[in-house]
């Protein structure tokens, strides 16, 4: 046969078949891999509309705390009850991407109205209750109401008002490594009164200064932190990446093997495991580190909003008094807090970096929205949470006793004979 007839013959059965059964099978293809394509395409425009709607119908309440005259108790009744709100709970698989449940979180918040400092937690109003409960367990003496949302106040006009706004990120690029805490100052151990030297005083004195036409807000954004990683040997089993990293830091400082926990080598006269040789201030750091993995972890934001009059906004005093007010949390071998400067303000003194203020009135502008939305750990204001333990946390955020000597802090006139036994439901 010439070879013209056997190519034609072969391109005609080729043609006849294989074309339109391959083109028939990729149609067939067709629905579900775009299925799978567009899922992962809009996955995450999914996620977000779906938690933007539950946000948006979800309703919200403030309460206000008004402290005793006089407060006894250390930062470890705090510390209580922070480990009461430390909820894991994200719902089940359709709760979370059908109906837009979320792991339920909280604002912890200190605000101060020219001069005028008050505490405030904002939640659920579902969960009003048991945030209540929890505080009048500890503190039963405190007075804690539902008020109106004090930012609702605030409207941002650039002609009239200014805003710098901080969110703090952790000294050290490590963040297993513990910030100086209540613990460390002494305050565990319940001192009298005149002994006490409370890490929060400075901030609230900072606060208590805040001149008139002028505020300062505070808020920590606080949810349980959960397990996060997978790795590629059992990617179905979630890891804590956290714990991970603050175990391999101690192995490292013992010298020791990850993988029997024995530290040092082996002698070769005795084979017996010699004992790295590690300072008291390496032995301070382990057990610091280990002491934070013991308690309940939170994923934690910290906000700052220094608003003021165009007129009298002040640099030194407003942007130099909340870094300063955070300085007393940072220890010099471990961590500690510094402003982040890639979010919201970075520097931009130069006029030549922003034209006509118009970076620095967007940037206010989106903080302030981000701080009344209390949005940190999902859209639209989604950023990198800190992990902080409740020991911390409690060291940041705590009533202070009567050493608080700030003369704008509200107290209650008198102590208060026991909690109300009618807590909203």
């Amino acid at each position: 046969m010439p070879i013209e007839q056997t190519v034609s013959s072969t391109i005609q059965i080729f043609q006849s078949t294989f074309i339109p059964e391959t083109i028939q099978f990729l149609i067939a293809l067709a629905p579900p891999f775009l299925m799978v394509l567009l899922a992962v395409i809009f996955w995450d425009l999914w996620v977000d509309y779906v938690r933007g709607t539950n946000f948006v119908n979800m309703k919200y309440a403030v309460l206000e705390l008004k402290l005793p005259k006089e407060t006894w108790k250390s930062p470890k009744a705090m510390e209580i009850f922070l480990n009461s709100i430390h909820n894991s709970s994200d719902g089940s698989f359709f709760a979370q991407y059908w109906k837009g449940e979320t792991r339920p979180w909280f604002s912890l918040e200190l605000a101060s109205i020219e001069g005028v400092v008050k505490f405030y937690i904002w939640t659920e109003a579902s969960r009003i209750a048991s945030v209540m409960g929890a505080l009048y367990s500890q503190f039963p003496e405190m007075e804690i109401k539902e008020v109106e949302d004090y930012t609702r106040s605030v409207h941002f006009d650039p002609k009239e008002i200014r805003i710098f706004a901080a969110e703090f990120q952790f000294t050290n690029k490590s963040p297993v490594y513990p910030i100086r805490t209540y613990v460390d100052y002494g305050l565990d151990k319940d001192p009298k009164e005149e002994f006490k030297v409370d890490p929060m005083l400075p901030l609230l004195e900072f606060l208590g200064s805040v001149g008139p036409n002028q505020q300062v807000w505070m808020q920590l954004l606080v949810r349980c932190h959960k397990k996060d990683t997978r790795k590629p040997e059992n990617f179905f089993k979630l890891t804590d990446s956290w714990k991970d990293s603050s175990q391999k830091e101690i192995n490292s400082i013992l010298k020791r093997d990850p993988d029997t926990k024995v530290a040092g080598t082996v002698d070769e006269k005795t084979q017996y495991t010699k004992m790295p040789l590690i300072s008291e201030g390496e032995r301070e750091v382990v057990l610091a580190i280990e002491r934070r993995q013991a308690k309940l972890p939170f994923d934690v934001g910290i906000r700052f909003l220094y608003i003021a009059k165009q007129d009298i906004f002040s640099t030194p005093f407003g942007v130099g008094g909340i870094i300063s007010s955070m300085k007393q949390f940072n220890d010099e071998r471990m961590n500690g807090f510094k402003p982040n400067s890639d979010k919201w303000h970075p520097r931009l003194g130069d006029p030549w970096l922003d034209y006509k203020n118009m970076r620095r009135n967007r940037y206010g502008k989106q903080a302030l929205m981000a701080y009344k939305r209390r949005s940190y750990f999902y859209a639209p204001f989604k950023a990198k949470p800190l992990i902080m333990n409740s020991e911390e946390l409690a060291t940041i955020y705590h009533f202070p006793g009567s050493v608080a000597q700030t003369p704008t802090l509200e107290r209650l006139p008198s102590k208060k004979a026991q909690a109300p036994g009618n807590l909203p439901t």
